[in-house]
């Protein structure tokens, strides 16, 4: 009888098991970024792809050490290559914002980027783009994480501080 209790219990255990699940609740899709552009090696910069901004890595000249942050805003404000707009990629970053400087901020948490031009009339895809391109420019040099909150900075105000929508 002592055998078939054992049965039993192992059993009720088992289907025990199987009842409660593993723990992992359903969530919503969670997207991740969008699929990289160009070569695997060189300078990530973020240009604007169907409506949303998207990750372009950029060949540099040098492949090491990574362009600094107020080098990857400069190229950034040139605009999309010729070769990047017959891929249908555009910006709207408008390139007088440069020279820019980028440091961090006074508590340390984020990113405070000071440019040459106005901040307050970019649109919300061109702040994005600036944003999303510091932060992967701080991230590369090592400077910050990717997740840094962004404050643009200009001659006619401050925008709030921003993480990328994409990290």
């Amino acid at each position: 009888m002592s055998g078939r209790r054992a049965l039993l219990v192992a059993v009720g255990l088992l289907f025990a098991l199987l009842a409660t699940g593993c723990g992992v609740r359903p969530s919503e899709v969670i997207n991740g970024r969008p699929a990289v552009t160009g070569p695997s090696e060189g300078t990530g910069i973020y240009l604007i792809a169907d409506g949303q901004v998207a990750l372009v890595i950029r060949q540099t000249k040098t492949p090491s050490p990574p362009l600094s942050p107020a080098a990857t805003l400069a190229l950034l404000a040139k605009g999309a290559s010729e070769t990047e707009r017959s891929a249908g990629l555009t910006s709207e970053v408008p390139a007088d914002l440069v020279p820019a400087d980028v440091g961090p901020t006074a508590d340390g948490r984020g990113v405070t980027v000071t440019v040459a031009g106005a901040v307050l009339p970019l649109s919300p895809l061109a702040a994005d783009q600036l944003v999303c391109t510091v932060a992967d420019a701080v991230a590369r040099t090592a400077q910050g994480t990717s997740f840094a909150p962004v404050t643009l900075v200009g001659p006619d105000g401050t925008r709030p501080a921003r993480t990328c929508p994409l990290a």
